[in-house]
């Protein structure tokens, strides 16, 4: 499995730039608790890889601390999407960054 690990600063800068999709797949009640600007949620326990937005957008999947998110990326490689990238240090790394989420 190929994995490119991002740092908050990283999926900022792309989320500004527009260029990817951010999929969380944490639970729906925590990405209710909080979010980040932008990021679409599609539950881990749910996930179907087939259902990724297919637009030419690259696919950058998070999770609370990158352990949902490396499976995430497991499943879309063995579905045949080219999706190798994370927030590797989740929303929580997001958070001791200081940037932005939503409640």
């Amino acid at each position: 499995m190929s994995v490119r690990n991002l740092t908050p600063a990283e999926v900022q800068t792309a989320l500004e730039s527009g260029q990817i999709h951010l999929i969380d797949v944490r639970e729906d009640y925590e990405f209710e608790q909080a979010r980040i600007a932008g990021s679409v949620n599609q539950p881990l326990s749910t996930f179907h890889p087939g259902e990724l937005p297919q637009d030419g957008k690259e696919i950058i999947f998070m999770c609370a601390g990158g352990v949902r998110s490396l499976r995430a990326i497991e499943a879309a490689q063995a579905f045949g999407i080219n999706a190798d990238a994370h927030l590797a240090p989740g929303i929580r790394g997001w958070i001791a960054e200081g940037l932005p989420v939503e409640p």
